[in-house]
This record gives structure tokens, C-alpha cells and sequence, in this order.
């Protein structure tokens, strides 16, 4: 079986009527599936958007035929996790088979802080997403659910359910995190890095108890016609992203991001985006990608010049990356 080679719908670079278009897009150039992003504000004030993803998801289902994945925080910040259950049923009894998973993070305070209910340590944080998880997967199977912490439910109850089991995915993006994934989620997605850092997330997520569940990677990238134009791209849309995890995790503002990163060079970006115009160096790094055993990639160019990359990547990435990997099997 040929890897799955999705597109990103990054809500914070583009407006949510552009992102139709996107997907449409992408539909029509061979993209197999769809990932979509879920804030409440961009990462710098340069990407500009920050639509709501869960009316935007029904738009773009009904719009294309593609199977869809959105990631989410159930901790009971922006979103309580009986509210992301009613969300993502009534979209999957809409649209029957097109919800493949909800990927569920323990966010960022980015986008949580906005309700100011505060922003604990992470073992809080991964406390509030494991009950926020099981209150969800309870939800779906028709059970009612009462709980007291650490997220309070009073009887909550679905009366629309989806027709089929909706997965719950673990967003990782360190093998600690992945190996505690693999006790509860359905599967996991992560964000492209070195093959000897994904390989030890994958190894962490199969030796906590993710043998045999799906795993789906996120690339970022910047294509354009020229080098030098694709590291601009990268650098004017993706700096504010050049932080560790602690840093994402913990800046409150798009500002705060864009103070954090003001010493960051285009020629530094190559250690959080992958930056290149040849079609034929992109389509190299998927294989790559695709020989560690991933079920999706879900690939986000994080320039603003979508039609280009959906255009190319359609005509002469996305047929190389199927013919390799159909090849190795």
C-alpha cells in the first residue's frame, strides 16, 4: 500500500474562503487527504489569519470529496472536550467515512490563554488531554458522562452520533510524549524532523502500546521557483515557528513569538522548514518519509504561494513519491 501524500490547511496563513479554494485545489491535483489546523491567532502578525476551523471544516467537506484530519486541545481551555465531541459527530454523521481522526494536543498558550483561565505546567497539560480523550471516546460510543476532574462533565450526552468509530489521535512531538501516547490514542501524528528523530518518536509510540495504530507525519516546506525564493518564503511566513517546543508551547502572543525569533537568519530556517525548488529534492525527503512506515503525510508549504506548490507538487511530486514507495512494496 502507497503512502497517503495530504495537504495542510494552515488557518493561520490564509483567509478561510482562500483555504477553500486550497482544497479544491488540492482535490483536483491528486492530494489525497486533508489536515487542518485549528487556532485562535497566527504565529506572527506577517501569516494575518486565525479563522474557526470547525465551521470551515464543514465548508470544505462539502466542497470537495477528500477525507479530512483536524488537530484540537479537549483540556477545557478554548474547547471543552463535550463540545469538540458534539463538533466532530455532527461533521462525521454529515459526512460518513470523510472524518478520518481528531488529533488531540495539550496545546499551546497561544491559542488556550485566550478564554484567561491560565495555562498550567505540561503534566497538568497531558492530565486535562488524557480525561478530555476518554470524556470524548465516551461521548462518541453513546455513553452519558458525569466526571469531576480533572475536567467537570454533568451529564453529557450525545444525541447525534456518527455512524462509524471516529479515532483519536495523539499529537507527539517527543518520544516521551509518544510513548505515553501509545497507551490511549488510536494513532499519532507528528512533525517532520531528522530520520533518527522520527524513528525514536515512532520506536516510543510502538513500545507504549502503539503497535499497529496508524501514524501520520506533518511536513513543513518551502517550494518556489527559485532557491532564494523559497527561503524567503520560508523566512518571512515560518520564522516565528524557529523555537523548541517549550517556547511554542508557552509564548502568549503573536509578538511574544516574533520577539523570541528576532535573531533568527534566512539561513537558519533550514532547521524548521525543509527549503528547496526542485520538485525532485522534495519528492527524495517523502520517500524518506514514507519508508519509516507512515500511514499520511500531510504536506504544509508554508509559503503563501499555494496554487504554485499545490500545481507542482500535483504534476511531479505527488506521482514520483506513489511511484517509489508502489515500487517498495
Amino acid at each position: 500500500m502507497t503512502v497517503k501524500l495530504g495537504y495542510h490547511a494552515s488557518h493561520e496563513q490564509f483567509s478561510p474562503r482562500e483555504l477553500i479554494d486550497c482544497v479544491v485545489a488540492a482535490e483536483e491535483a491528486g492530494f489525497d487527504c486533508v489536515m487542518s489546523s485549528d487556532h485562535s491567532a497566527p504565529w506572527c502578525r506577517a501569516q494575518g489569519h486565525s479563522g474557526f476551523a470547525w465551521s470551515w471544516l464543514g465548508a470544505a467537506m462539502q466542497a470537495t470529496t477528500l477525507p479530512f484530519g483536524v488537530i484540537s486541545v479537549p483540556g477545557g481551555w478554548r474547547y471543552h472536550p463535550a463540545i469538540l465531541a458534539q463538533a466532530a459527530a455532527t461533521l462525521a454523521e454529515m459526512f460518513p467515512g470523510r472524518l478520518q481522526w481528531l488529533a488531540l494536543g495539550s496545546g499551546e498558550r497561544l491559542n488556550e490563554g485566550m478564554v484567561g483561565r491560565g495555562w498550567p505546567e505540561k503534566a497538568e497539560r497531558n492530565d486535562r488531554l488524557l480525561a478530555g480523550a476518554e470524556i470524548i471516546r465516551a461521548l462518541l460510543a453513546g455513553q452519558r458522562v458525569t466526571r469531576r476532574g480533572p475536567i467537570a462533565v454533568e451529564e453529557a450526552e450525545l444525541y447525534t452520533l456518527p455512524r462509524d468509530p471516529l479515532p483519536l489521535v495523539a499529537g507527539a512531538l517527543t518520544p516521551a510524549t509518544a510513548e505515553w501516547a501509545g497507551g490511549w490514542a488510536d494513532g499519532l501524528v507528528t512533525i517532520g524532523g531528522s530520520k533518527e528523530q522520527l524513528e525514536e518518536i515512532i520506536s516510543a509510540f510502538r513500545r507504549g502500546g502503539g503497535s499497529g495504530k496508524p501514524i501520520y507525519l506533518q511536513v513543513h516546506l518551502s517550494y518556489a521557483e527559485t532557491e532564494e525564493a523559497a527561503r524567503a518564503n520560508a523566512f518571512e511566513q515560518w520564522r516565528c515557528n524557529a523555537v523548541d517546543a517549550q517556547a511554542a508551547e508557552n509564548l502568549a502572543t503573536p509578538e511574544a513569538f516574533e520577539a523570541h525569533t528576532a535573531g533568527v537568519t534566512p539561513a537558519e530556517m533550514d532547521k524548521h522548514v525543509r527549503i528547496s525548488a526542485e520538485p525532485g529534492q522534495h519528492a527524495e525527503w517523502l520517500i524518506r518519509d514514507a519508508e519509516l512506515g507512515f500511514d499520511a503525510i500531510l504536506l504544509h508549504n508554508v509559503g503563501r504561494n499555494q496554487k504554485a506548490f499545490i500545481d507542482t507538487f500535483g504534476s511531479k511530486v505527488l506521482p514520483a513519491v506513489v511511484s517509489a514507495t508502489a515500487a517498495s512494496h
